[in-house]
């Protein structure tokens, strides 16, 4: 695959989770969670724009510069330095309609992150650098996701750690 066709495509992904998030923020009650999917939306919006400016200067000189990635979400560090400080969460009543976005957007990131996944394997350089930073971040949204999904449906797991030990 030609670079310029990856990040035509990787564009397309973006978009897509992008509307989604855009378009479902008045579908989620709580504030907190419209929040949540706002700046998701956001973030998604940035990954365009600096897809964009890739894609205009690999055209213009075919040369990649890769300018600091950034993402509004916490590192895995930072992640782990919260979940210990959490003692115990309540559960909270999850709507149908909720749910069902909250599933959309699971699918899209994940499709989103197989994408960057393949690329990573496929591509050399910068522009490998590049989507391996986005597969991080990508990553980093599908467990963000997944987590919300976990909370609300008070299945036990909020980021992938048990909320109590059966064994006690």
């Amino acid at each position: 695959m030609r670079l310029d066709e990856a990040i035509l495509t990787a564009i397309e992904y973006e978009t897509r989770v992008r509307d989604h998030y855009l378009n479902s923020t008045d579908r989620i009650r709580n504030r907190a969670g419209r929040r949540v999917f706002e700046l998701l939306a956001s973030e998604e919006q940035g990954h365009i724009d600096y897809l964009l400016a890739r894609l205009g200067q690999w055209r213009r000189d075919g040369t990649l510069s890769l300018f600091s990635l950034t993402s509004a979400l916490p590192t895995g560090e930072d992640l782990q330095k919260a979940l210990k400080s959490v003692e115990q969460l309540e559960p909270r009543d999850i709507l149908d309609d909720e749910r069902q976005v909250l599933d959309v957007a699971l699918n899209l990131e994940k499709e989103t992150s197989d994408y960057y996944r393949r690329l990573v394997g496929q591509v050399d350089g910068p522009a490998r650098e590049m989507f391996k930073r986005f597969l991080e971040i990508e990553d980093g949204h599908v467990a963000m996701v997944q987590a919300e999904i976990d909370y609300l449906s008070d299945n036990g797991f909020w980021f992938d750690f048990a909320e109590f030990n059966m064994e006690h």
